[in-house]
């Protein structure tokens, strides 16, 4: 599944080729992904609209239109999103195409289906986008996003350190690849309780996980299977992988064998010599 670096390696493929560029046709296929696309919806309120801004928040793209409406676009586990011409041949599972004025196409692929577009009219849409966000925590990398503030929402938690820090309502876009890597970088067991851990730890931990962020943005995500950019070339950021997918290896860092546990439905990968049981 796509996860923040992805996402946002997508949004800087596509933004500055999409802003200033007018919408003059969408098409949609068939196949439902995991709600229904508002295509008719979209046809009255984005043809004709001109693309100002791709932001992204958490793990969902945002395409932001000059009459103030938007479309708000998550990628599931398999989607992905790219800009082709026009007249070239479209691919077994692609499911929107919105047809823009220089003679290409922003399409949007998704194998599995279970990524989803919304429309947030432009009337409503800062209301809109307010109500859908409002349950989702800071940016990362956002000022909000303290040591301190994370070391006040984990008071009293005995939940796992790694499904606290995974939680969406916590802190925005930290999936299970970069919560393995960013524990194991900071020599934290996954499964001690997030309250736990002293402020020192926290301030640790959140400069790990930027970091671990910021470096798998700037390597263009990690590609484990079916992951490509917006011009459809893969990441290699998992080649720094130093826990995820390593069950059963050596750890790189003090030779122990890097073991295998589910926490919280999650597959979790743990060096025992690093990150020493809670």
């Amino acid at each position: 599944m796509p996860e923040l670096p992805e996402v946002e390696v997508i949004r800087q493929g596509l933004a500055p080729h999409l802003k200033g560029l007018k919408i003059i046709a969408i098409r949609c296929s068939e196949k439902p992904l995991r709600t229904p696309v508002p295509y008719n919806e979209m046809r009255g309120e984005l043809l004709g609209q001109t693309i100002t801004a791709v932001h992204r928040r958490a793990k969902y793209l945002i395409v932001r239109m000059d009459s103030d409406a938007a479309i708000i676009i998550h990628l599931g586990m398999t989607g992905n999103m790219g800009i082709f011409a026009k007249n070239s041949d479209p691919q077994k599972h692609d499911h929107v195409y919105w047809e823009l004025d220089n003679g290409t196409e922003l399409r949007f692929n998704d194998t599995r289906r279970f990524g989803a577009v919304r429309l947030l009219e432009a009337g409503s849409r800062k209301t809109l986008e307010k109500q859908f966000f409002a349950a989702t925590g800071p940016e990362p990398f956002s000022r909000s996003c303290s040591a301190r503030y994370l070391n006040k929402r984990a008071a009293s938690r005995k939940i796992a350190i790694k499904k606290f820090i995974m939680d969406s309502h916590v802190i925005a876009g930290v999936g299970n690849i970069y919560a393995n890597e960013s524990l194991f970088r900071s020599k934290i067991h996954p499964d001690r309780a997030a309250a736990s851990l002293s402020a020192k730890e926290w301030q640790r931990l959140l400069e790990v996980i930027r970091k671990t962020l910021k470096d798998a943005i700037e390597c263009g995500g990690s590609t484990i299977s079916d992951f490509v950019d917006a011009s459809g070339r893969g990441g290699y950021f998992q080649i720094n992988f130093q826990v995820y997918g390593r069950a059963g290896r050596t750890c790189a860092i003090c030779g122990e064998t890097i073991i295998k546990k589910n926490i919280g439905g999650r597959a979790s990968f743990i060096c025992p010599g690093c990150q020493k049981q809670p």
